[in-house]
């Protein structure tokens, strides 16, 4: 990206908005959220043209229970589209001389364990701490989204953790507990709550009077829409969580003050040129290389157009803000479903960029520019399961209808197209796959270094060999109790709150995995003698539990 005067925004601001060919009219706009009509929940929309809302409207119902319409005055929980607004203020601060990014978290939250290196604030921006992310630590330690769970909550979580998922800088994860703890710096930096100091520095002076920060789950919000989520036989149930965490998510907004909050990047009241430069400082790792993650945004290309973006997901809430800065487009939607398609915004936004937009074709990875496409695949050559020994992630690869699948778990598969040679690429989204040798597997996501999987035999223990399994266990870490039994012939686990046996399905070696394709546990042996186990997913690896009894 170059950068051709000091600061990006005074760049934008010297320089008259381009005219945009393409002028869709309001029903082709309509006609992407045709999905959501008058029966249900849906979604607002904003399109904002520099600086000024040119189409907005409301599709569905705020309210399905009162029959409620959404309209561009309706409140939405924006989930991590919120994390800008923290990474705003960390720089606000860090501006007034209170902090700064190098600063190591332990200065200013000594809660935090001493794990034997550094985590600067600068890490946690970028998701390169290698922090565990506090959502995934209490939802396996059975805290509930119903459940009310407290900053207090999320920090006794981080603070009983003995590693990191990483070396930071080494490698870039998202990760929730970064901008969690982002919002308690501010606190005890400022003396204010993240509520209080965005309500004072950002969302006042840019005249944001609908937005605020949610930190108490009981607090009435004006206009604010319900949230939903589809039911399996038909029909929407209430999606409802009690969490009162902030940094990470809780900024409540409507599509037109969040406009107000996109014009700050072309007229930047709060925080100046610099400041909107500095957020989209792009991350960089130990090894040099640079990552799209920049400071609570995404910034990357999409079809030869430079974008800036992030989205949104909690509880049943969706959101989506996409700008185009050299186009001066955004694209703001909102919606009250948890199965609103994340890609509305950009649809939208290739309506009014059309004629900007370089062709659909997916750019092809370093792996893939001299391959040749070739229409058939020796399936049984690839077949086989997958591990990822970083993160714990499990993969199948297997042959159907003449076709090659990629399963991440039960029921969750992509077809793998062939490029050539041995490579394919994944439908559903722009990563592709190479198997350098029958025994492993890349997966190449466009802007992060490949993911290796290494080839593992399939384990079916004999019922006799399960009781080796069997036992209590305890982690200090979630400080949480398994219990593993055997029952007609299967490995199964209860807890606290699971009463019911859990199924754990044998994977490879010493491995289990909860049903459906959720965490692993690998289980560790002294002599014949289990011992204890590892347990997590890909934003809380290696989760340790040490076996207490029989």
């Amino acid at each position: 990206m170059k950068i051709l005067c000091r600061a990006i925004a005074s760049c934008l601001l010297l320089s008259a908005a381009p005219a945009l060919a393409a002028n869709p009219t309001p029903e082709s706009v309509d006609q992407v959220f045709s999905e959501y009509g008058k029966d249900g929940p849906g979604c607002a929309l904003a399109v904002v043209r520099d600086g000024t809302i040119v189409h907005s409207k409301g599709y569905g119902l705020a309210s399905v229970e009162h029959g409620v319409p959404i309209t561009p005055q309706t409140v939405f929980d924006i989930g991590s589209t919120s994390k800008q607004i923290t990474a705003t203020a960390i720089l606000l601060l860090a501006q007034d001389g209170k902090l700064s990014l190098d600063d190591d978290v332990r200065k200013h939250i000594p809660e935090m364990p001493d794990l034997g290196t550094p985590v600067t604030l600068r890490h946690l921006l970028h998701h390169t701490s290698g922090v565990r992310d506090y959502i995934e630590l209490l939802q396996l330690g059975e805290i509930s989204f119903e459940d009310v769970a407290t900053d207090d909550d999320a920090l006794a979580a981080l603070s009983r953790q003995k590693g990191l998922d990483f070396r930071p800088g080494d490698e870039h994860s998202y990760s929730n507990s970064g901008y969690f703890l982002l919002s308690l710096v501010v606190k005890r930096t400022s003396g204010k709550t993240l509520r209080e100091f965005a309500q004072e520095r950002i969302f006042t002076p840019l005249g944001m009077s609908s937005t605020q920060i949610l930190d108490d789950h009981t607090l009435v919000i004006p206009r604010r829409a319900a949230s939903y989520a589809p039911r399996r036989d038909g029909g929407f149930r209430l999606e409802i969580a009690n969490w009162e965490q902030t940094g990470d998510g809780a900024v409540q907004t409507t599509v037109e003050d969040f406009a107000k909050w996109d014009r700050n990047f072309y007229d930047p009241k709060v925080g100046g040129p610099a400041l909107v430069e500095q957020l989209q400082v792009k991350g960089v790792l130990n090894d040099g290389s640079t990552i799209p993650y920049a400071r609570g945004l995404v910034v990357d290309e999409h079809r030869g157009l430079r974008r800036v973006h992030h989205g949104g997901a909690w509880a049943g809430y969706r959101a989506q803000m996409i700008r185009f800065p050299d186009e001066r487009l955004s694209v703001i939607t909102l919606c009250n479903r948890g199965d609103a398609d994340p890609g509305l915004a950009m649809q939208v936004a290739e309506l009014y960029l059309a004629d900007r937009m370089k062709p659909d074709v997916p750019e092809p990875t370093a792996a893939s520019a001299t391959a040749a496409p070739s229409a058939t695949v020796d399936a049984a050559r690839y077949s086989g399961l997958f591990w990822n020994p970083q993160n714990g992630m499990v993969r199948r690869i297997y042959g159907k209808d003449g076709k090659l699948f990629y399963e991440r778990g039960q029921g969750n598969e992509s077809e793998l197209v062939p490029l050539g040679g041995d490579r394919f690429t994944l439908t559903g989204g722009p990563a592709e796959v190479l198997f350098p040798s029958p025994r492993e597997m890349h997966v190449l996501v466009p802007g992060d270094k490949p993911v290796v999987f290494q080839g593992v035999e399939p384990f079916a223990p004999a019922p006799a060999e399960l009781a080796a399994y069997a036992g209590t266990f305890y982690s200090e870490e979630l400080d949480m109790t398994f219990k593993l039994s055997v029952e007609d012939g299967r490995l199964v686990l209860r807890t606290r709150r699971q009463h019911e046996p859990v199924p754990l399905e044998p994977v490879f070696a010493n491995a289990f995995r909860f049903p459906g394709g959720g965490p692993l546990l690998r289980f560790t042996r002294t002599g014949k003698e289990i011992t204890g186990f590892s347990m997590g997913n890909a934003r809380a690896r290696n989760l340790g539990f040490t076996r207490v009894g029989s």
